[in-house]
């Protein structure tokens, strides 16, 4: 505790005169402070293991929040300045998303109304699903690539990818979300105005399972954020160079997915816990 002491206040009077007061030796001291500084170093070693195989599981993108929150949650008692710091030593560096510009959405006044009136909060509101679409860039052409997103748990609850750009791509990716994820009737299914939404096949499906139509307004770009919001995720974490082709990508955008996203991928919204494991507490809670 002596040591300690003269440790916390050298900086503020002369170590001798510290010692000399406290009774203990100068070399002594000095023992004790190469002690610390071995031990210290152990615990930066293996810390900088856990560091690295944290980072390369998330794809090398988590930054220095989420990392802190990955070595808290294998009970680590960390800092933010202190993984800062073995972070530039490491050289790790997490990806970092473009600035959001969702898509404005247009289309009739007339196909549905905007029931979930950006009600994203997780875990509470209505019962709800967001649906959208995307481009994925392959050196074969775009794979088209179309979700199905919780609401409540930002789980990926279902997708679909194609060649085209068709009807088809969002009626398999709510049936397989469905069948994965039956509900209760009245569930709300939210989509922006794109053509393929509102086409009679993918109607009839919603209208099937009971569940009620929402759409965006119109060009009202930050209706269907959500959605959105998770592409950019994608395209920053996984798809941020061309595939080489189609068969790649959709084979990597299952790994990601149901290998990283859903399971382990620390969510800020979701108070960094990972999609599936928000899930679980909300169905613990019910």
């Amino acid at each position: 505790m002596r040591y300690a002491f003269v440790a916390s206040q050298r900086t503020r009077y002369p170590t001798r005169l510290l010692c000399r007061l406290l009774g203990v030796s100068v070399s002594g001291f000095h023992d004790y402070l190469r002690r610390q500084c071995a031990q210290t170093c152990d615990v930066d070693s293996a810390l900088r293991t856990e560091l690295r195989a944290i980072h390369v599981a998330s794809k090398r993108s988590y930054g220095r929040r989420r990392l802190v929150r990955a070595l808290r949650a294998r009970n680590h008692l960390v800092g933010h300045k202190r993984v800062a710091r073995l972070m530039a030593e490491e050289r790790i560096q997490g990806k970092t998303k473009g600035r959001f510009r969702p898509k404005s959405s247009g289309g009739s006044s007339q196909l549905a109304p905007n029931l979930l009136d950006r009600q994203f909060a997780p875990g509470t509101g209505p019962t709800a699903w967001v649906g959208d679409i995307t481009y994925v860039p392959t050196r074969q052409g775009w794979l088209h690539l179309a979700v199905v997103i919780s609401v409540q748990t930002r789980q990926v609850l279902g997708y679909s990818v194609s060649k085209r750009l068709t009807e088809e791509l969002v009626v398999k990716a709510f049936a397989n979300a469905w069948a994965l994820h039956p509900q209760r009737p009245g569930l709300i299914f939210h989509s922006d105005r794109g053509g393929q939404y509102w086409g009679n096949e993918f109607r009839q499906l919603l209208q099937s399972h009971d569940v009620v139509q929402s759409m965006s307004r119109p060009g009202n770009c930050w209706d269907n954020a959500l959605a959105e919001s998770f592409f950019a995720t994608l395209k920053t974490e996984e798809a941020a160079e061309p595939y080489a082709s189609k068969e790649q990508a959709s084979q990597s955008i299952a790994a990601y997915i149901h290998g990283f996203y859903n399971p382990a991928r620390l969510h800020s919204a979701l108070g960094y816990h990972s999609p599936n494991n928000y899930a679980r507490q909300l169905r613990a809670a019910a």
